[in-house]
């Protein structure tokens, strides 16, 4: 291999890796809401305490799906920099 220069196969490998990282990191992120979602509608919450606990749901899965977009990222690239 050239240095600094990827191969084909390289290039797709790091795209597929990239889909998966953001498939995979929506899904957390959509259980997480979807669970803060179910609550404020179970329990009939409303005003300042259902938009606080969507706020919360939103902000916990976002966390949640970037920290997982980043481990599987960082998990690639630490498997490429060892030849796998």
């Amino acid at each position: 291999m050239d240095m600094g220069r990827e191969s084909r196969w390289e290039k797709d490998a790091m795209t597929v890796e990239i889909v998966f990282a953001l498939v995979t990191a929506v899904a957390p992120a959509a259980l997480i809401f979807a669970v803060a979602w179910t609550l404020v509608l179970a329990l009939d919450v409303s005003g300042a305490a259902r938009k606080g606990a969507l706020a919360a749901g939103a902000l916990l899965g976002g966390t949640a799906g970037v920290w997982r977009l980043v481990r599987v990222l960082l998990r690639f690239d630490e498997q490429r920099r060892m030849g796998r």
